[in-house]
């Protein structure tokens, strides 16, 4: 068994791994940028012909530690290259990351290159040469943190090269990012159904190729004239050989099978060059390109249905006039609901926006990257429906202007802030004006803004229909200002909560949304409770967690969802240790974990009562993160109050200090009152005006932090 790895364009990492695992892979782990998987030589030949949605399929050879430019030099050179290449061969070198004296990557690959050849030259006074355009062997090597890892690219080349691009448009698809658009439309299963599929701006043809090869069952790698490990010396031709026999075999069958597939395009000279690549790509009568505007488009009767449209409109970002897409994407949304009705949809665009100019409500929304640009896929049920209604505002008095004119303010005032430090969620606004006694809280997620409304209940004075009136006013305005549908103001009560009041269930969806902090990325949950996963006010506790935690070990406990322990690992942590009783929020603290690639073999999640866990546990940690809850009375919490608690917390939790390390308490208690007379034996530093940030300067009380260290 070889250990194995795909390297994958960000955000095809999960569907990288299930097509691996199909594949026959073992011992699948996702990591930052690609797939970890172990198998054969059978399995690593497979992975080549056969991946749709793989970029590289690298074989390690070795992985070390070094220390210096010095040691990568040795290491690379005590390899047996002789065992995967001849002297007469050809070669190149990859090389990723850095640092052990390695500054930049070309530097890196020199000292690779050089000590290949000094070994060559040590045992046979002649060299094998470098050759940059298909080599017989090309080499990647990945140094990061003192870690080496010596691969052989299998793949050679990037294996969304199929063979079949004879010649393209401006700002063609890549071709594993059209495969991975369509799986995420539900394509292969549509396609074993006998649905038709329709690309209205197909350009170069390649969706419309993608989909015949799902449907069809051709491997990808079939049309290829060159692998990497051709020209290795373990290369082995007759499986390889059985594997393109097989595949071959597979591709006469599935051929037959391939439903009704039609492209247009307004450009003849698209349509030839999709012609061209239908024709190397063994599809010839298979799949039908036409020229046509997006304005004629029509369903045929013919093609049964329903079935899936899905297309790559221009961005503006290289082709296309910015002002015109509006207008285009209207049209695609009209045509939609005038001729495919009940049928599926998914549109790629640079903007969110520009997908909601189709006034058609995605039902799942997908982050990509299409080479350097950001990209969304939109699925959308076509319905007449899904469209959305033009908005119409209801009458508003001078309450309402004055709520309107206080936002606008709000933003202005955190423009520069929020631009400069790239903070994509935080407070607008919180009661500013007394008749709208709401917070709002503004969430940058991959799938678009979406804004939390919380009304604090109204007082027994205000009569319910003033107040109801006033939060429709609040909740229209609020979706007016930042320009998105209604649909995404999430509205809250927010109550003087009674025991356990925050963790009562509010809606049911169960829908979590990936945000970005920094480095870090973390799922919310907008809908189901008062708190979402992320307290916004706790971001600077955050970032000074995650510059103390460089080489450093930590302890986070009452972690809720993990979102500390996630800046401390990505600032440098040697390990992390979090704990909390609550299942839910290990859970969710888990797929933090997950979701930012972090070894769970340095990071521990631990299930327990945080004063179980001081008294049981003997490790020593250079800091501590202690977050506890203002109270909580649940069984398996024992009533625990943090204003009664707090001191013997403290001393419990830094008795794990190790000799010069820092503890940090935090709580969202509002009257909180530290008992420093009772913690004498530490020398305190009231941190919590420092950590509050900008966006919630208008109350100062939002929560209390402190960073202590024994005398």
């Amino acid at each position: 068994m070889f250990d194995l790895f795909a390297t994958a364009a960000p955000g095809l990492e999960e569907l990288v791994a299930a097509e691996l695992g199909e594949l026959g892979g073992e011992s699948i782990r996702l990591t930052k940028a690609g797939v970890r998987f172990q198998g054969d030589l059978r399995i690593a030949y497979r992975c080549c012909l056969w991946s749709r949605l793989a970029s590289r399929i690298l074989l390690r050879i070795d992985e070390l530690e070094i220390a210096d430019e010095e040691a990568l030099y040795r290491a690379i050179r005590a390899i047996p290259w002789e065992e995967h290449m001849t002297v007469d061969g050809t070669f190149v070198v990859d090389f990723v990351g850095g640092g052990s004296g390695i500054d930049n990557s070309h530097f890196g690959a020199l000292r690779v290159k050089d000590a290949i050849v000094d070994r060559f030259m040590a045992q046979s006074r002649r060299r094998p040469d470098v050759e940059r355009e298909q080599p017989d062997l090309r080499i990647h090597v990945h140094l990061r943190r003192g870690i080496l890892s010596v691969a052989i690219d299998l793949a050679g080349e990037s294996l969304h090269r199929r063979g079949y691009r004879a010649t393209g448009v401006m700002a063609p698809l890549k071709e594993s990012l059209a495969a991975a658009l369509l799986i995420r439309a539900g394509w292969p299963e549509l396609a074993a159904a006998g649905a038709p599929l329709v690309d209205p701006l197909c350009g170069s043809g390649t969706l419309p190729i993608e989909a015949a090869w799902i449907a069809g069952d051709r491997a990808p790698g079939l049309t290829r004239s060159y692998f990497g490990f051709q020209g290795w010396l373990q290369h082995q031709p007759a499986i390889w050989e059985e594997l393109c026999a097989e595949a071959q075999a597979r591709w006469e069958i599935g051929r037959r099978k391939i439903p009704t597939i039609v492209g247009f395009d307004h450009q003849h000279s698209a349509i030839r060059s999709a012609q061209a690549n239908l024709e190397r790509a063994d599809l010839r009568g298979l799949v039908d390109v036409r020229v046509a505007e997006v304005e004629q488009l029509r369903r045929d009767p013919a093609w049964g249905g329903p079935g899936l449209v899905i297309t790559n409109p221009p961005y503006g970002e290289r082709i296309g006039h910015d002002q015109d897409l509006p207008a285009l994407y209207a049209t695609i949304g009209e045509r939609l609901v005038a001729e495919f009705d009940g049928w599926s949809a998914a549109i790629l665009t640079s903007e969110t926006e520009l997908g909601m100019a189709t006034k058609l409500r995605a039902r799942k929304i997908y982050k990509l990257r299409n080479g350097a640009i950001e990209v969304s896929l939109l699925l959308v049920d076509v319905a007449e429906s899904n469209v959305r209604q033009p908005w119409k505002p209801m009458p508003r008095g001078e309450g309402a202007l004055s709520l309107v004119n206080r936002l606008k303010k709000n933003q202005r005032a955190l423009a520069s802030w929020l631009k400069r430090d790239k903070i994509s969620c935080y407070r607008l606004y919180d009661s500013d004006i007394p008749e709208y006694a709401v917070a709002v809280d503004l969430y940058g997620t991959d799938e678009g803004h979406y804004a939390v409304l919380q009304e604090y209940a109204p007082p027994a004075t205000i009569d319910e229909r003033v107040a109801a009136r006033r939060l429709r006013e609040a909740h229209e305005i609020v979706a007016e200002h930042f320009g998105v549908d209604q649909e995404r103001v999430i509205v809250k009560q927010r109550r003087r909560q009674k025991r356990g009041d925050q963790y009562t269930r509010q809606a049911s969806s169960g829908e979590l949304h990936v945000v970005h902090e920094g480095r870090a990325s973390f799922l919310v949950n907008l809908h189901d409770y008062l708190d979402t996963g992320l307290y916004l006010d706790h971001r600077p506790v955050r970032a000074m967690i995650a510059d103390s935690s460089r080489g450093r070990d930590v302890l986070n406990l009452f972690c809720y969802t993990a979102t500390a322990t996630v800046h401390a690992a990505l600032g440098g942590a040697t390990s992390t240790t979090s704990v909390d009783l609550s299942r839910r929020y290990l859970s969710w603290a888990e797929r933090n974990l997950e979701h930012n690639r972090l070894d769970r073999g340095r990071h521990t999640l631990i299930g327990a009562d945080v004063r179980d866990f001081l008294r049981d546990d003997r490790r020593r940690y250079d800091l501590i993160y202690v977050d506890p809850p203002t109270f909580s009375n649940s069984k398996r919490a024992r009533d625990f109050d943090v204003q009664r608690e707090h001191v013997e917390l403290i001393k419990s939790a830094a008795d794990h200090l190790q000799p010069g390390g820092e503890l940090i308490f935090s709580t969202h208690h509002r009257r909180f009152r530290l008992d420093a007379d009772a913690l004498t034996s530490f020398a305190i530093e009231d941190l919590s005006r420092a950590t509050i940030p900008r966006d919630f300067q208008r109350n100062q009380r939002i929560h209390n932090c402190f960073r202590l260290r024994w005398i």
